[in-house]
């Protein structure tokens, strides 16, 4: 079984896969300055809890947005799983053209979602990354990577509203009532949301206009479903895109067929 691990700067989204069923899903928060062992020890009781041995686990897969955890996760690998993980990178085939300026400036997560994206939902594609920072991405007709955009995430703009306005506090990220808010955190939540919609309008249009056509747009990420739901701009949701952009880079890089 292949363990693939998507660690991002907030989050680690980490997928146990099974040829190519996707046997259970964990996520747990980065912490930079935790040791190798203290992760290896986290990972090993979320597989004793869903009954996995880590005998069974044969192969690794790690794509990391955050450059000093990738030996720490490398050690993980080697130590409690007795393999050498694959890391996604440059010089590793994905199947992708990159025409990006400087190939090196992007996080390998942007890659691995147009991978998955490609591959399930055809080519030209949009895909919208709800993470840290909301991320935009897009593969023209031909499959190959053209760029995309990158804007504060959510929970960025958020806590910077937060720490920046006195009179202002924290907030559950909720739909509101309506657009025009009668109190305070009806009014934080309308513009927190609603504003992030049309955030997202904005840029898929402008894509669209630049790609051509009516390519579709794939959404993934921890708010993605609480975004899409209010606007008609996003055609999929996907939760697991990345970790399936995982297996698939891993598929290609391996003798399997």
């Amino acid at each position: 079984m292949l363990l693939a691990f998507d660690i991002g700067n907030t989050s680690i989204h980490i997928g146990l896969w099974d040829a190519d069923r996707l046997v259970d899903t964990w996520r747990i928060g980065v912490e930079r300055e935790k040791l190798p062992d203290e992760y290896g020890v986290l990972i090993l009781s979320l597989l004793e809890y869903s009954d996995i041995d880590p005998a069974s686990i044969t192969a690794c897969i790690i794509g990391c947005d955050v450059p000093p955890l990738i030996p720490t996760f490398e050690q993980v690998c080697r130590k409690y799983f007795r393999v050498e993980p694959l890391l996604v990178g440059h010089g590793l085939r994905t199947g992708v053209r990159i025409l990006y300026d400087n190939p090196r400036q992007l996080g390998a997560d942007r890659i691995i979602d147009a991978v998955a994206a490609s591959r399930l939902y055809g080519t030209p594609v949009i895909i919208v990354d709800f993470g840290t920072a909301t991320v935009f991405d897009a593969v023209n007709e031909q499959g190959d990577y053209l760029g995309g955009a990158i804007a504060p995430g959510i929970g960025i703009a958020s806590e910077a509203l937060f720490s920046r306005a006195a009179m202002l506090y924290r907030v559950q990220l909720e739909r509101p009532p309506a657009a025009i808010g009668k109190n305070t955190v009806h009014a934080m939540q309308s513009g927190i949301l609603f504003g992030y919609v049309g955030l997202v309008e904005g840029l898929v249009a402008r894509f669209k206009q630049e790609l051509g056509g009516n390519p579709p747009v794939v959404a993934t990420g921890g708010l993605a479903s609480l975004v899409a739901a209010e606007t008609d701009c996003i055609d999929i949701v996907n939760g697991d895109l990345t970790l399936i952009g995982l297996r698939l880079i891993y598929e290609l890089n391996t003798d399997r067929d």
